[in-house]
């Protein structure tokens, strides 16, 4: 197994496997995927339906655990650890942007915002939540609960939470796929300015080539294996004929 030598990726994934089932009705998700997330980047992951991008995500930031290989965030090797250990790492390094927003219905954006650092049990400066809301244009936005915000809001709620303890990345699943429009540009806008004016590093599976624009980096994914890769895309148009070929 390769040794980690050094950090200059926020994550990494080496030779990496993951198979659900066993025998005839075994499915091979990732089969050998070594990847880099390089630190202040933003990548985009595609494929069609059933190509591992979820997987990838899903292994890269410690919530499934790869059959073979090895994945690292920041300097730690996530094989050896714990249940537990792993929990804290993801508190602590690790960012989580979903298409359910998944936040907290009883509380309130402040709340939510400050929810990681609660947890990790760090108590919250109310300057530091402040200036999260502020970052994602809530500022005024603080006291209402989920119900009272739009979906668009709601999201830029989740992205604020993410960012609030500076992790290691960011792992965003489909963050647009239940917002309209104007909402999708305002949020993907958002996860771009964490990279260009914070050095954050973004990860984000989408099957929308308008949102894989953002990126610096469009990594193809089929049958397990990154197959094509594109790096900083002109262009929606460009994605889309790639993400064709892969589906004819």
């Amino acid at each position: 197994m390769t040794t980690v030598t050094e950090v200059a990726d926020a994550a990494r994934l080496w030779a990496v496997r993951r198979t659900y089932g066993s025998g005839d009705s075994a499915v091979t998700a990732l089969d050998g995927v070594s990847i880099g997330f390089a630190r202040a980047t933003f990548t985009a992951v595609m494929g069609p339906s059933g190509s591992g991008k979820s997987t990838l995500l899903h292994c890269a930031a410690g919530l499934d655990r790869p059959d073979d290989g090895q994945v690292t965030v920041g300097d730690v090797d996530l094989g050896p650890l714990s249940e537990a250990a792993l929990t804290v790492l993801r508190r602590e390094r690790i960012g989580f942007v979903f298409q359910a927003f998944n936040l907290v219905s009883a509380l309130t954006a402040a709340q939510n915002v400050a929810l990681p650092l609660r947890l990790a049990r760090r108590r919250p400066a109310p300057e530091t939540v402040a200036a999260a809301l502020a970052e994602v244009d809530l500022a005024d936005r603080g006291g209402h609960r989920p119900s009272e915000l739009s979906g668009g809001q709601q999201q830029r709620v989740a992205i604020a939470r993410a960012l609030v303890t500076r992790p290691d990345v960011v792992f965003a699943d489909e963050p647009t796929g239940a917002l309209d429009i104007g909402s999708s540009r305002q949020v993907l806008g958002l996860l771009r300015a964490a990279v260009d004016r914070h050095g954050q590093t973004v990860v984000m599976v989408t099957h929308d080539p308008v949102a894989a624009a953002y990126a610096d980096r469009v990594v193809f994914l089929a049958d397990g294996r990154i197959v094509d890769e594109l790096s900083h895309p002109a262009e929606a148009q460009h994605i889309a004929s790639r993400m064709a070929r892969l589906e004819e």
